[in-house]
């Protein structure tokens, strides 16, 4: 039997990704110019959007490049150090020069040099290396996944700022969730952000969804916009979708692969973002789901509330990507089966 060409694990580029061309595109032409314009790039979206992959697509484009060096940090570790340590892992050229002119036993890198005291500092060690990487003409790309605003986060952004002033060659792609983004930006020091190009994962394409599903499971044109409807071009389900409709004999669209898609949405992605939605969140959202696609003045009549006491809501409902609201009086749920989690959880 073939391999299954869907897959849910998540960063990994399953073999029917549709990937987003343009944004990726975008960034690496950027990049490419010799004098800085945007060496930060922001990609978000809810869950499951494909904020993951596509930094990984990123990663990959500029790893084979021989002048780029790609460096990924966790956001949860001390990111200084942990850039310091990868960048000394990173080329030979930086080894050799840290062994040579670095004492950076403190942190743990390198050799103890003996003649040479030990560098206090990392921000200054990481400038040094920058330095040497711009003498070498080559250039840093650092990736950040699942960004929000810690310490460490805090931290890495004010030097990379100061980096950035010096005019060293150290790009950086960072994604996160709408709201962690948005806390990080709100940061009294951090608002260079502000100013950082933000991509937003947005639903993919669904004829573009539907020509893939009628090739790869041999279906005809009908079925295959039936379930591109389904997904509403959000990328797990689609990757979900497709996946159980091709274990499915005949690979036929059935009650039981709608309840394994059903399944899927809920643990991988729908509980983390019901469990983050405030009571009333919770109220506004569950009449959307059910609508679908619903006019204000019939969410506050079905809620019993006004309209200025819904505009919060409103505002952070569409900031955590769960609402379309780009149709004047008009609120769409952009997330696919919904309304099927809220029932068999929660009524």
């Amino acid at each position: 039997m073939n391999r299954n060409p869907f897959a849910l694990n998540f960063g990994i580029i399953p073999s029917k990704y549709i990937g987003r061309e343009l944004i990726i595109e975008e960034i690496i032409s950027e990049f490419s110019y010799k004098e800085m314009q945007n060496p930060c790039f922001m990609l978000t979206g809810v869950r499951g959007s494909g904020k993951t992959v596509t930094l990984t697509s990123i990663e990959r484009e500029l790893e084979k490049e021989e002048d780029w060096i790609v460096i990924q940090l966790n956001p949860n570790r001390d990111m200084l150090v942990g850039l310091c340590a990868k960048l000394y892992d990173s080329k030979k050229y930086i080894k050799s020069f840290v062994d040579t002119t670095l004492n950076l036993s403190k942190f743990g890198i390198g050799i103890d040099i003996k003649t040479n005291s030990p560098v206090a500092d990392v921000e200054s060690a990481i400038e040094i290396i920058l330095n040497e990487i711009k003498k070498q003409k080559k250039k840093l790309l650092v990736t950040i996944d699942e960004v929000s605003n810690t310490a460490h986060m805090r931290e890495f952004a004010g030097s990379y700022q100061l980096f950035i002033r010096k005019q060293l060659p150290i790009y950086l792609v960072m994604a996160g969730l709408y709201e962690n983004v948005k806390n990080l930006e709100d940061e009294e020091n951090l608002t260079f952000l502000y100013r950082t190009p933000q991509y937003e994962m947005e639903p993919l394409n669904q004829s573009l969804i539907a020509d893939i599903y009628k090739k790869t499971l041999d279906i005809n044109d009908e079925q295959a916009s039936e379930m591109a409807k389904i997904t509403k071009g959000y990328p797990i389900c689609y990757q979900a979708l497709g996946k159980y409709v091709w274990e499915s004999p005949n690979h036929e669209l059935t009650n039981s692969v709608l309840a394994k898609v059903d399944e899927a949405l809920s643990r991988y992605v729908y509980k983390k973002i019901w469990s983050e939605l405030s009571a009333m969140d919770k109220k506004y959202m569950s009449i959307i789901a059910e609508h679908e696609v619903i006019t204000t003045a019939e969410l506050l009549s079905l809620s019993g509330k006004k309209k200025n006491e819904f505009s919060q809501y409103r505002s952070r409902l569409r900031e955590k990507g769960l609402i379309d609201v780009s149709s004047r009086g008009e609120i769409k749920s952009v997330l696919p089966r919904l309304y099927n989690y809220i029932q068999n959880e929660y009524m």
